[in-house]
């Protein structure tokens, strides 16, 4: 073989044994990857299935959250659904106990619809037989006249109409004051009644000042969110308290409105643990006005306490002692009802003790006598008859009862309300006890006089007695005691409708006629 030959065969095994080679080679580097690319796939499964876990724990806990937010805002709604049914609850009993005292005006209206009635009946009677008589004493006269040659006919006329003239003024004036006093009592009871819940409920300028409430506010920015998109949650606290939130450009501070002191109290606290809270929405105003409900109620629970301790009171309900807690948000006149129940107390105690009468029940009258107080902006009526209605209601000693309802009377039936009468009017007309600015008592003073001079025949007119009582002085020629008695109704009924007054005013028209002589 020769050389050329040679290495053709040569070179021809060398590419065979480097194709062979380098198949192998590949083949093992091939190996090496898939392997590597196992291992690879391996661990991103291992993170996927890792990534599984995860997203499942974080589901789980989404899930558990958006429950947990469920019943939390079920919750919430079942509060507000609860306090909703107690606000109806609480709106039926009002109009059924409105519907009672209704139905007891018309009870009383057709009572005295029926007495009215009687009453004309009688007069149409009486008229009836002064006619009768009239016709009598007519006959009677003319026969008599006949007997008589010496009178004329005008003579006998002139007589009759003059015999006649004084029956009819005896039996017309007989008939007047007996209507007069039938009438009189009728009015007495009724004006008391009118203007005893006027007084209660009226607003006077001086009880401006415990009327409404201020808020203190940490910036003006609280007094949007106490509005609320477009107003929802002015509109949610006035609901829920029954207040008026009044907000102006008083800076840093909301005005809370209302004549219930103990709603006013409510609102005031409710706003101020908004205000703090921070969270100011419906539901949460809800929550609020409840707990600060509760807090009232507690407070005033503990007042109460306190005052029957301080007295040295015992036997009274549970619910007199939280009515009288109650006095001690409100105020009359610029004084705290429960400090001058209070007072009374002591004073009536003392009285007692020194003229020798029952000292537990004119300290007992004392503390209760304002009762109904706590109760005015709710019943109708004067204090004094809804405290003897409450005392009566509770078991309240028939002495005790006694005081109550007739601290304000002219009359009393026992010497311990005569006591707790004069201590109530100690307590009230000592220095500081009531205020009221120079200016609006000069100005109260000044328009009673004014009434009472726009009546013909008046010659001097003076309010006393700070403006409880009114001394009218007339001309006795002009007028005469029939016309004396009609003016001081008149200028009752003018001070009713003209004037906005606390208490009660007393007018007395005297009419004096004087006969002077001298002997010289």
């Amino acid at each position: 073989m020769n050389k050329p030959t040679k290495n053709i065969k040569l070179i021809i095994i060398g590419l065979f044994l480097g194709v062979v080679s380098g198949y192998f080679g590949l083949r093992f580097i091939s190996g090496k990857r898939f392997a590597s690319a196992k291992i690879d796939a391996s661990k991103i499964i291992e993170e996927s299935e890792d990534k599984k876990r995860m997203i499942l724990l974080e589901a789980k806990e989404d899930a558990l959250r958006i429950k947990s937010a469920g019943e939390d805002e079920l919750r919430e709604r079942r509060s507000e659904i609860q306090g909703m049914q107690n606000r109806i609850s609480n709106r039926e009993e009002n109009v059924e106990r409105r519907a009672n005292n209704l139905e007891r005006r018309e009870k009383n209206l057709g009572n005295k619809e029926k007495v009215a009635e009687q009453v004309r009946v009688e007069l149409d009677a009486s008229k009836a037989e002064m006619q009768q008589h009239l016709e009598s004493v007519k006959q009677e006269s003319i026969k008599h006249l006949e007997t008589i040659s010496s009178l004329s006919i005008n003579d006998a006329k002139e007589q009759l109409m003059r015999v006649a003239e004084e029956d009819i003024q005896s039996e017309v004036m007989r008939r007047y004051h007996e209507e007069e006093e039938i009438a009189k009592q009728d009015a007495n009871e009724k004006a008391q009644r009118i203007l005893s819940v006027t007084i209660q409920r009226m607003a006077a300028e001086v009880v401006a000042d415990v009327t409404v409430t201020s808020v203190p506010l940490p910036s003006d920015d609280m007094k949007g969110r106490l509005i609320g998109r477009e107003g929802r949650n002015i509109r949610a606290i006035e609901k829920a308290t029954g207040v008026d939130l009044i907000i102006d450009d008083t800076p840093e501070a909301v005005t809370l409105s209302c004549f219930d002191p103990v709603r006013r109290e409510v609102a005031r606290i409710a706003v101020g643990n908004l205000v703090v809270d921070g969270r100011i929405h419906p539901a949460r105003i809800e929550d609020m006005v409840i707990k600060a409900g509760k807090e009232v109620d507690k407070a005033i629970l503990k007042s109460g306490e306190e005052a029957v301790l301080d007295t040295e009171v015992r036997g009274l309900h549970p619910e007199m002692i939280k009515l009288l807690g109650r006095l001690k948000y409100r105020y009359s006149y610029g004084e705290n009802v429960l400090q001058h129940s209070l007072e009374v107390a002591h004073i009536a105690g003392m009285l007692a003790a020194e003229i020798g009468a029952d000292v537990s029940i004119s300290k007992s009258g004392g503390l209760l006598h304002d009762i109904g107080k706590a109760l005015s902006h709710e019943v109708e009526g004067p204090h004094a008859e809804i405290g003897a209605d409450v005392a009566n209601k509770y078991n309240v000693s028939s002495e005790v009862h006694t005081c109550i309802a007739e601290h304000h009377n002219d009359d009393m039936s026992s010497t311990e309300a005569f006591i707790v009468a004069a201590a109530d009017a100690i307590s009230a007309a000592r220095p500081g006890a009531r205020r009221d600015t120079v200016e609006n008592y000069i100005k109260r003073l000044r328009a009673l006089e004014e009434v009472g001079n726009t009546f013909d025949g008046v010659e001097k007119c003076f309010a006393i007695q700070a403006g409880r009582e009114v001394r009218i002085m007339v001309e006795p020629e002009a007028i005469d005691d029939v016309a004396a008695s009609k003016m001081a109704r008149d200028i009752v009924k003018k001070i009713e409708a003209t004037l906005v007054y606390p208490g009660q005013i007393k007018v007395i028209v005297i009419r004096e006629s004087r006969v002077i002589e001298f002997a010289r």
